[in-house]
């Protein structure tokens, strides 16, 4: 979803975090057997710490409605909404260790990876946590194109 370069390779790095595309703290793991990640890692060992379980969020506000708008608009708001739950939890974007993306249409989805990625790397720069994208018949709330579910790891030197 993030365009034609692979998922980061590098190993934990405390420093720099905060802000989108700063380092892991965790260990990303892309093995060369395999093929290149494209918007996702395949593997990634999180560093000692507490685990955060985050529900599933969708594109919608504060009120509960979802506007109308696209794939993208609603992706970008239930991202949002993710990462305001993980701050919440006292969690980074960086510290995203797993996530699941639920589209009601895949076709749409790769329709709009461009603006997708460019929704991706505003919330979480280059960072790519090991990711599985899954096509649903429908979402609790009919409105919904997408939602997604995440876990962070807090790291303990933090």
């Amino acid at each position: 979803m993030s365009g034609p370069e692979p998922g980061p390779a590098a190993g934990p790095d405390p420093g720099d975090a905060g802000a989108p595309g700063a380092p892991s703290p965790h260990r990303i793991v892309n093995p060369p057997g395999l093929p290149p990640p494209v918007g996702f890692s395949h593997a990634v060992v999180a560093a000692p710490g507490r685990t955060v379980y985050l529900a599933g969020q969708v594109g919608a506000g504060q009120d509960g409605r979802i506007p109308a708008g696209d794939l993208a608009g609603q992706f970008d708001l239930a991202l949002g909404n993710l990462l305001a739950a993980l701050a919440a939890a006292g969690g980074r974007p960086e510290q995203l260790v797993w996530m699941q993306i639920f589209v009601t249409d895949v076709r749409a989805y790769r329709a709009g990876l461009r603006r997708l990625g460019e929704v991706w790397r505003r919330h979480l720069g280059r960072h790519y946590a090991a990711t599985a994208l899954l096509e649903v018949r429908g979402l609790f709330d009919p409105a919904a194109m997408v939602e997604l579910m995440g876990i962070a790891v807090i790291p303990e030197y933090l």
